[in-house]
């Protein structure tokens, strides 16, 4: 039902606008590709950086100050997962980090070396 919806949509917008990618480049139902790709850009596991780093210091709410072997130092929260798992993190810890290019103050804790 939702697919038929979004293909609904898609062929309408074509109509009124005219088409929303280059001819050719779709085969079948024109601007789906176009629906498709966008879906496609916010996937979780695209455009992370991954980098490790050493536990400074132990804030409150389940956030880190961690210091890179660059000795960049970013603010950091645990995932989702670590929290389900109660994985505890303390001072001195190594730790694997994701970091969004966008900034680079900010990191999520995916993973504890040691």
């Amino acid at each position: 039902m939702v697919v038929v919806v979004v293909v609904a949509a898609a062929v309408a917008v074509t109509k009124q606008r005219g088409p929303l990618i280059p001819s050719g480049e779709a085969s079948g139902l024109p601007g789906l590709a176009f629906f498709i790709s966008k879906m496609d850009k916010h996937s979780s596991s695209e455009g992370h950086v991954e980098v490790e780093g050493y536990v400074r210091t132990v804030l409150r709410g389940t956030m880190f100050r961690v210091e890179l072997d660059n000795k960049h130092m970013v603010l950091a929260t645990v995932c989702g997962k670590m929290r389900k798992r109660f994985v505890r993190l303390n001072a001195g810890d190594r730790v694997r980090m994701e970091m969004s290019p966008y900034d680079l103050d900010r990191a999520r804790i995916t993973w504890r070396i040691g």
